[in-house]
């Protein structure tokens, strides 16, 4: 089976394996009040999988898989795998994905099919774009809000910025944990 994908619109040049080496993760820290701040390194594999259709909806999506290091750690801290999504009828990327530790979402935004840069959000209660956690997450450390901008830099490389809003227990305040990086293709 050939796929084109020319068809993923702004999705099209993440086709690939990408490596990042400057990461920042700004996560909570094991006191739930602190910001437990490492550098990491990072690679995302996305797989064309070509037109998904359901009834009148013609999606067309990237498989991918990422992983990371914290430097000068040999086993990874994080892990996710899911899919992106490109509805040029609606003009929407998606994002959906899962994390081990009993986490998922699925996020979404408007974009051109030639757009440098997009953003992605999802939300806690949300219908259409939102976010679901494991019970423990969800009373220790409840995500109600995700973000996520991407702007691709060139055919070879993409830079990320996202923030998971975490409620976590005992804080008043939001945490921000945010995570950021810049690929290049491998």
């Amino acid at each position: 089976m050939s796929i084109d994908i020319s068809d993923l619109g702004p999705l099209a040049v993440l086709a690939g394996e990408w490596e990042g080496e400057k990461g920042l993760d700004a996560a909570p820290g094991d006191d739930r009040v602190s910001s437990a701040d490492s550098a990491f390194r990072e690679r995302i594999v996305f797989e064309p999988i070509g037109c998904v259709s359901n009834h009148d909806q013609v999606l067309h999506g990237l498989r991918y898989s990422l992983t990371a290091w914290r430097l000068g750690e040999t086993d990874a801290f994080h892990q996710e795998t899911g899919y992106w999504h490109w509805d040029p009828f609606a003009r929407t990327v998606m994002r959906s994905f899962v994390v081990p530790r009993g986490y998922a979402v699925l996020a979404g935004g408007s974009a051109e099919p030639d757009a440098g840069e997009f953003e992605l959000t999802a939300e806690l209660g949300s219908r259409t774009f939102g976010i679901c956690s494991n019970p423990f997450l969800d009373k220790e450390f409840q995500t109600v809000r995700f973000e996520m901008r991407v702007t691709i830099l060139g055919p070879n490389v993409f830079s990320y910025d996202q923030d998971t809003v975490i409620r976590i227990r005992g804080r008043e305040e939001l945490f921000h944990h945010r995570d950021s990086n810049t690929l290049q293709r491998a």
